[in-house]
């Protein structure tokens, strides 16, 4: 499992505008380093599974006792932060939680650290679980034999979790289910209704079945959003909104959730807002359609069309910074690489780069038709690997190649946004 891309919204400067991307980023991104659980002696494993489980079921009938009784009685810290945290859990309706154990180190014979793959499910929004990788310090009590937690924390490059922030406040909406911490209940109730716009939406753009719900996340601030993600909070300053879970696979994937930065995502209007949570819902529906193969300019300008096409604004409106290259004779050469979609890069290069991609779906869409586009975006993730995937397509679904397709879009840009 791969950082795989980016989704986003974008709001800069004094002009308030969204655009998104695909952030295929799984919340259990680290590979365990740790022996497998098989080369530890099957009691010690055994032991260590049933500690989990108790755990588990302590979570799922919200047992704040039987949750604490599992920690180290020495790590009072510890205990109080565990029946906090389980109280942050308390309304959101969980439809399973379990632990896996993926990996164990024994350090003499009571002491071990486990790697341990959490899996919980939201009853009636995810059809698969969202796998969270985390690391487990515990040692042996030599009174009773059992084995008790002494630390708890996130694998290397994973983030923590809403609920490890803060109370979860939830807010159910038609399509949608909106988990906040820290906002309040009407800006979450606001994120709901826009969502709940959204999922028709991408319904309409994009027929091929999906569950056709989404899952928000509205931590409190910024350097919140960042923890979530594993990553520095100066990559989000600017980001509305992010998208996580698995491209590709069967549709039995971890279920995507869709992260919002409430700082950014305040300073737009409700136009830019519908647009973002439009944007990220695209890359809900289309998950399974996207793969390693797909390259980011046709995840995020696909999903960037799925947003504006029916919102009635213009080609300068919706690309800006593209706009104001063509103007000045700086057509670009070559359709966006994944490397243009950096966060953390220069933001008009980000911004013209969403702009290219969208600009390039439409073209598909106006000149071929929408179900060539469909029919094109399913035939790159379909494709083995990256190489030769968008060439194929072209080919067979488009009639053309990548010449003749960049050069299109290099005029289309000059008529659309000349």
């Amino acid at each position: 499992m791969a950082d795989q891309g980016r989704t986003a919204g974008r709001a800069r400067g004094g002009r308030r505008r969204a655009a998104g991307a695909v952030l295929a980023v799984l919340l259990c991104a680290a590979a365990c380093t740790a022996p497998a659980a098989d080369e530890v002696p099957d009691p010690t494993a055994r032991d260590i599974r049933a500690t989990l489980d108790r755990r588990a079921a302590a979570v799922l009938h919200h047992d704040p006792a039987a949750y604490a009784a599992v920690v180290d009685p020495d790590a009072t810290a510890l205990r109080t932060a565990q029946r906090r945290e389980l109280g942050h859990l308390a309304d959101v309706p969980l439809g399973s939680w379990t632990y896996r154990l993926t990996g164990l180190a024994a350090h003499g014979a009571d002491r071990a650290t486990a790697d341990v793959r959490l899996g919980y499910r939201i009853k009636g929004y995810d059809s698969a679980p969202v796998s969270v990788d985390q690391v487990v310090d515990l040692k042996r009590d030599r009174a009773d034999g059992r084995w008790y937690i002494t630390a708890d924390r996130a694998a290397d490059g994973g983030g923590r979790q809403l609920w490890q922030q803060g109370d979860i406040d939830v807010v159910r909406g038609t399509h949608s289910l909106v988990l906040g911490v820290g906002r309040s209940r009407a800006e979450l109730d606001g994120i709901a209704a826009t969502a709940d716009r959204a999922v028709p939406d991408v319904s309409g753009a994009w027929p091929d079945h999906w569950a056709g719900r989404v899952v928000v996340l509205v931590p409190d601030t910024v350097a919140d959003m960042a923890e979530l993600l594993g990553s520095p909070a100066a990559n989000y300053r600017g980001i509305a909104a992010v998208t996580t879970g698995e491209t590709g696979g069967s549709g039995k994937a971890p279920a995507d959730r869709v992260i919002v930065n409430p700082e950014a995502y305040a300073m737009l209007g409700a136009f830019g807002q519908r647009v973002v949570l439009t944007h990220e819902t695209t890359h809900v529906a289309t998950r399974t359609r996207t793969s390693a193969a797909t390259p980011v300019w046709l995840s995020e300008g696909f999903a960037d069309w799925a947003a504006y096409r029916t919102q009635g604004r213009t080609a300068a409106e919706v690309a800006p910074e593209l706009a104001g290259a063509v103007r000045g004779g700086d057509v670009p050469a070559a359709l966006p690489t994944d490397e243009d979609f950096g966060f953390a890069g220069d933001a008009d290069r980000l911004a013209r780069a969403y702009e290219g991609g969208w600009l390039a779906c439409e073209l598909i869409a106006g000149h071929w038709g929408q179900d060539k586009l469909l029919a094109f975006y399913r035939a790159v993730g379909a494709h083995s690997g990256r190489d030769g995937a968008v060439e194929q397509a072209l080919h067979e679904v488009l009639g053309t190649t990548p010449q003749d397709f960049t050069a299109r879009w290099r005029e289309y840009l000059r008529s659309r946004l000349g």
